[in-house]
């Protein structure tokens, strides 16, 4: 029996989603429009289910934030320091390797490794860093850097784009977060991050990347100052990527938080925006497996209901995210696997610890 409506606009997004019709833009901003809710979270869960059924993924994986000492100081960001100001660090490799062993007998599968754009590192840090912790975490995936900290390793190393994407791969380089896209539009570029590389670089690089077998994922920073049909716009170019370089592993929608920022003064974003955006991208991103439901952002018991609303993955244990929490996130800063589990379990779906390429480690039963 189909489902009904609230909203009669979402009628002929369903058919086409059961059809196996690419939706339009048009159809997009309906998603995001809609007061139904619970309508479009049911054609976003059907979609899910066609895919992974009962299935919710998450990893055992480990964040670290090696510096926060960023030149580029995007209006969005909390995380980023300059030199000489307090709280700013960077971690030398003996203390990478330190906070690596301090875990070591943890079953981590997957090392998360992003930070800023520190001018006081040079090229070599960069590929002992990799070294390190691929001589440590032999059996792990490393996934580090983004495509704005690709670009700016390449001008630091003084090689093009593809020769510097071979350097870090030799290193251990596994695959990439996905991060640094924000949004893929010139206005907000130019008002919120002026100095970062703009979208038609970060395409440039994400596509060299995929060209060199690194899978990567995709992000969109969403409830700042971006309109409905610039986040719809964002999604199409990602799906148009997809359809030529198949590169992208998963999609995560990254919510705005605004404590410690330059932009204070915009609220949180809301549960309907959070569910919607979560829906809009399974709907959207025919051509991509997997959508996370990023608990650091919304929090535990939101990911849980994003569960059903087309979601199948909710990351990971993380085990110290900085980030997020600099900018005020009031989620966990790392969750165990039975906490895990347990989320999963009582949101009503099947939990599957994964790695990093979504290859089952296990399959718990109830």
């Amino acid at each position: 029996m189909d489902p009904i409506f609230m909203d009669e606009r979402l009628k002929p997004i369903y058919a086409k989603v059961r059809q196996g019709t690419r939706l339009s833009k048009e159809d997009g901003i309906c998603i995001y429009q809609t007061r139904d809710l619970l309508g479009a979270g049911k054609i976003a869960h059907a979609a899910r289910c066609a895919r992974h059924g009962n299935t919710a993924f998450y990893v055992y994986n480990q964040h670290l934030n090696y510096t926060n000492i960023c030149k580029n100081r995007c209006r969005f960001c909390a995380y980023a320091k300059d030199r000489q100001e307090s709280g700013a660090y960077a971690w030398s490799i003996e203390e990478i390797s330190r906070r690596l062993m301090d875990r070591i007998d943890e079953p981590v599968d997957e090392l998360h490794i992003v930070g800023g754009l520190n001018e006081a590192l040079g090229f070599d840090y960069y590929m002992d860093l990799l070294k390190t912790v691929k001589q440590i975490r032999p059996h792990a995936a490393i996934k580090a850097f983004t495509c704005v900290e690709i670009d700016y390793l390449s001008r630091l190393s003084g090689l093009g784009v593809d020769e510097t994407i071979a350097h870090l791969k030799e290193a251990g380089l596994d695959m990439m977060p996905g991060g640094g896209a924000e949004i893929l539009n010139t206005r907000i570029h130019d008002a919120l991050f002026p100095k970062k590389i703009d979208h038609t670089r970060w395409i440039e690089i994400v596509k060299a990347v995929h060209k060199a077998g690194i899978t990567t994922n995709a992000t969109m920073l969403y409830g700042h100052i971006e309109t409905i049909e610039e986040r719809v716009d964002h999604l199409i170019t990602l799906r148009e990527i997809q359809d030529e370089t198949h590169g992208f592993s998963a999609f995560v929608p990254l919510a705005f938080h605004s404590k410690n920022t330059r932009m204070p003064e915009l609220p949180p974003t809301t549960a309907v925006d959070d569910l919607k955006s979560v829906a809009a991208a399974r709907l959207m991103l025919d051509n991509f497996d997997h959508i996370k439901a990023y608990w650091v952002m919304i929090g535990e018991p939101l990911s849980q209901v994003a569960l059903s609303f087309g979601a199948d993955d909710l990351d990971g244990t993380i085990i110290e995210e900085r980030i997020t929490h600099t900018a005020g996130a009031s989620s966990a800063k790392g969750l165990t696997r039975e906490q895990m589990e347990h989320m999963i379990r009582k949101a009503g779906f099947e939990p599957v610890q994964r790695d990093s390429f979504y290859n089952p480690k296990t399959r718990t039963g109830r």
